[in-house]
């Protein structure tokens, strides 16, 4: 049986989910908002993320440009041809990578070549099961690469660093959760979500483990256990002191969700997928005979605020709403100078001008044994990798926020000596080899908001130029004119790091988790 509507439905699903957070998540973030102070750099994140939000619906736009790896799980009838539907889904992933709801995120594993459309071996993930219900459910989850990452498996017993041993019980879990939130630190965009599958193999335990993601965020779970559990990992998981973007702060987790599963006698996995604050799930509820929705499944956001002093669809001006305790504002024009960029210190607010040139994996290391196609002393490399689009005008930024920059970390620091680079924009931070580069050569590493790619989509005013477009669009190297583009110094050139000392300071926290809590 063809549903004739169902590829426009899935259409709808793409684009809703891509740039319209539930109302759900809205609530957890404008929780998390409450409780943090706004005149910190956690809360002037909050406050970034909040705009950032009302932004993407209000323009349609996604509200990260990573639109993660598309993963379906749809159940149907008895009947429903599955094969025309994954066809239908095939359609709609296309039209919504070329209209710009999605980011081409489909790289061939051994070529690195991006098929440029969202489609290859493996991409889109669709799980399709039956049940005896007359509808067709369809669920989609939009998972970037960042938080991707900082999924953990556990096999228990298992040492843990700071919590000593866990077992294959309750207290075993329980620290491994407690670790799994400490080591993704700021780098999975925090505040963030959590999914935790208890069991299974290694393959079924993830994959429990991301399903905890489509669970409501305010429901409750059945198995008192598990509902103790997770009220315990929310009251406490905030106590390590990470914050948003690993900022430092109060507000480090927005939701936990756990699942169990049986599991074989010689196996203990305890899986945990963590999710950014740009929680972007959705699903439909859908009609077998024409295919036209009939239900949307998580509550809308339009309409709900996670900001009490403005709509959530205001759109705010592309500056930063709050300094941080103790910052400076500092506005800077690129080519930037050397005796400018040693004059920063940590927590100083940059406002950036002029030219920037995004760079993420595949630049960093074409970079290494070749030159670069423009002049790099005192500019600024932007890890990003931008929706775009082009008409007949020329490209245009649909989404520019930035990606984790530890992946880098191999490189940047023998790039920045070889090129002159002055400033690093990324997320997350990160670590010493890089931090020394900056330190000798002077530089500074920029941590910008992860997924507020509506935010600062907004400072970039012209692409110049574009420079390995053979590499796909996220990889390529975009020149781009920007005015009044915020960040925060969280590495210097006086070999101060920011991560480096919430991550001590976390650590210290995380010991005192290590004696047992359930009986």
């Amino acid at each position: 049986m063809k549903m004739q509507n169902f590829e426009e439905s899935i259409y709808n699903l793409i684009v809703e989910t891509s740039t319209n957070l539930p109302g759900d998540v809205r609530r957890a973030v404008a929780k998390g908002r409450a409780l943090e102070d706004r005149a910190t750099r956690s809360g002037l994140a909050l406050t970034t993320i909040a705009q950032n939000i009302g932004m993407a619906e209000l323009q349609v736009s996604p509200i990260c440009q990573d639109t993660g790896m598309p993963t379906f799980i749809i159940h149907t009838p008895v009947g429903v041809n599955q094969i025309e539907m994954k066809k239908d889904i095939h359609s709609a992933i296309i039209r919504a990578t070329k209209n710009g709801k999605l980011r081409p995120n489909s790289v061939d594993s051994l070529t690195g070549e991006n098929s440029g459309d969202n489609l290859g071996a493996g991409t889109p993930v669709i799980h399709f099961e039956q049940w005896e219900e007359e509808n067709v459910d369809v669920r989609l989850i939009l998972k970037g690469g960042g938080c991707e990452n900082k999924n953990i498996q556990y096999s228990l017993p298992a040492e843990l660093e700071g919590l000593g041993k866990a077992g294959r019980d309750l207290e075993g879990i329980r620290k491994c959760i407690l670790h799994a939130v400490y080591q993704a630190q700021g780098q999975g965009c925090s505040a963030g979500f959590i999914g935790v599958g208890i069991g299974g193999d290694r393959t079924t335990g993830y994959e429990l483990a991301k399903k905890q993601l489509f669970r409501k965020v305010e429901d409750v779970n059945p198995v008192e256990d598990l509902r103790k559990l997770e009220d315990y990992i929310m009251e406490n998981a905030n106590k390590l002191g990470i914050g948003t973007m690993g900022f430092g702060g109060e507000v480090t987790l927005l939701g936990c969700k756990i699942g169990v599963m049986n599991r074989l006698p010689a196996s203990f996995f305890v899986s945990v997928a963590y999710n950014c604050w740009a929680f972007r799930r959705q699903g439909i509820l859908v009609e077998p005979a024409t295919g036209n929705i009939k239900e949307w499944l998580y509550e809308s956001g339009t309409g709900i605020s996670v900001d009490e002093a403005a709509p959530a669809v205001s759109v705010p001006a592309a500056e930063p709403a709050d300094a941080a305790v103790g910052s400076r504002e500092v506005r800077l024009t690129t080519p930037v100078s050397e005796e400018e960029i040693r004059s920063l210190r940590v927590g100083d607010v940059v406002i950036l001008s002029g030219e920037m040139h995004t760079g993420r994996d595949a630049l960093h290391k074409y970079l290494m044994d070749h030159d670069a196609p423009v002049d790099l002393n005192g500019a600024v490399i932007y890890h990003c990798g931008p929706v775009m689009l082009k008409d007949d005008e020329g490209w245009h930024v649909k989404a520019a926020g930035p990606t984790t920059s530890i992946r880098e970390e191999p490189y940047q620091g023998e790039i920045i000596k070889k090129f002159g680079i002055r400033a690093v924009i990324g997320k997350g931070g990160m670590g010493p080899k890089t931090l020394q580069a900056l330190q000798e050569h002077g530089g500074v590493y920029l941590n910008a908001i992860g997924g507020a790619a509506q935010y600062y989509a907004e400072c970039i005013k012209k692409v110049n130029a574009v420079d390995f477009m053979e590499f796909g669009i996220p990889e390529a190297m975009w020149h781009l004119q920007v005015d009044g583009f915020a960040a925060i110094v969280t590495m210097d050139a006086h070999g101060n790091s920011l991560h480096a000392d919430v991550e001590k300071d976390s650590a210290a926290k995380l010991a005192q988790f290590r004696e047992p809590v359930f009986k």
